[in-house]
């Protein structure tokens, strides 16, 4: 027979276990947490979608990541040729309507996305390299590109100059959004420390 305070032990004993329970789901997901979590932005343009996916590192009391002169981005290119503006694999752009970007016909489809870091002046860099989603240092070797590693012009589509600019703060996860957008176009901004840089495109006719 179960008696009040029988019961009230059992309750006890499953509260304290549904307590741990949490805990050790809370403490799981904290160390499976990834240091750059995945990230995207997207807009509509009519019935067309346009998506950027990417990684999202944190600052991390890092402060000018960019740095200056002769060795402006440098550290973020970390020894590529260029900036993956993200972090881990390759940035991809996805289109469902053909583009224009610096005077250049990019059909709809799916691409990588790269920035070519100088003080004061930016370069967006549309690119049908073929990338991969895990790393593989023997297809890097092959020209598959892992974030900027691997990269090669050969492959560019479209390069574009980006709108740099201060930012009123230092923002401290990377963030891509999609600016000014209207039926015309928009810009597509990244955003990080403090500095933005705007990619312009238009839609092509």
């Amino acid at each position: 027979m179960t008696t009040p305070k029988t019961s009230r032990f059992a309750l006890r004993a499953v509260l304290t276990a549904l307590v741990f329970s949490l805990l050790a789901v809370g403490f799981v997901a904290a160390q499976d947490r990834v240091k750059s979590p995945p990230g995207s932005a997207a807009t509509q343009i009519g019935e067309d979608w346009i998506e950027v996916t990417y990684s999202r590192p944190i600052l991390r009391g890092r402060n000018g990541i960019f740095g200056s002169g002769d060795s402006y981005g440098t550290k973020l290119n970390a020894g590529a040729p260029v900036w993956r503006a993200g972090a881990n694999a390759t940035t991809r752009l996805k289109t469902d309507v053909d583009l224009e970007i610096g005077g250049t016909k990019v059909p709809a489809g799916e691409y990588s996305l790269f920035v070519e870091l100088k003080e004061g002046g930016w370069t967006g860099i549309i690119s049908k390299q073929d990338y991969m989603a895990s790393f593989d240092r023997a297809k890097v070797q092959e020209g598959v590109t892992w974030g900027a590693y691997g990269y090669s012009a050969d492959h560019d589509v479209a390069r574009a100059p980006m709108t740099v600019q201060p930012g009123a703060a230092s923002v401290d996860q990377l963030t891509i959004v999609f600016v000014d957008v209207t039926e015309e176009g928009g810009g597509i901004a990244v955003v990080w420390d403090d500095q933005i840089g705007t990619l312009p495109f238009k839609v092509a006719k």
